[in-house]
């Protein structure tokens, strides 16, 4: 056999072991430390859950409260005044849905997308009705009892409140959270 095959040989005997125990070392060490890197978002994402969750209850609990306290009935115990009359009395309601929205804005940081467009739809639902109602006032600069029975009416009447399935669906998304 000559010189040089036999170099190549005895090279192969090294290179190829060698080479196997490397590629064997590299597979290992880089396993292991995507095993590490997955173990640290692991407890980032768990360290950041327990700091966010309860800050989403909360936001779901406020837009709860917010559509209980824009409903007409509670609207008219909080705003109604004796010898209020239509006009003000609107406005009143108006500017107490305005407050409530403007004090619940950052809310939708923690919630979905799409609660926060129904919660939207109906704040406005209900900015309609009042309106709504308004438009329907003989007298919009006399007693506030009979624009106060007319939007009680015309909230008792309807099948489907918009306040109604924004409650669900924030009751249905705090579902999914906890």
């Amino acid at each position: 056999m000559p010189a040089w095959l036999e170099f190549i040989l005895d090279l192969l005997k090294i290179t190829v072991p060698a080479g196997i125990v490397g590629f064997t070392a590299y597979y290992l060490i880089k396993k292991h430390l995507d095993n590490e890197f997955r173990m640290r978002q692991l407890e980032l994402k768990q360290a950041q859950q327990g700091t966010t969750t309860p800050l989403r209850l909360q936001a779901y609990e406020r837009l709860s409260l917010f559509c209980e306290r824009i409903s007409i009935p509670s609207l008219m115990l909080r705003v109604r005044g004796e010898g209020m009359t239509a006009a003000h009395l609107r406005m009143a309601m108006l500017i107490s849905i305005q407050k409530e929205f403007e004090h619940n804005i950052t809310q939708q940081v923690y919630v979905s997308d799409n609660l926060w467009k129904i919660v939207k739809i109906a704040r406005d639902d209900t900015v309609y009705m009042i309106n709504k109602a308004y438009a329907e006032v003989p007298d919009p600069e006399g007693d506030s009892r009979e624009y106060s029975s007319m939007l009680l009416e015309e909230s008792s009447e309807r099948e489907v409140a918009p306040l109604h399935k924004a409650l669900e669906a924030v009751k249905r998304e705090a579902g999914i959270l906890l």
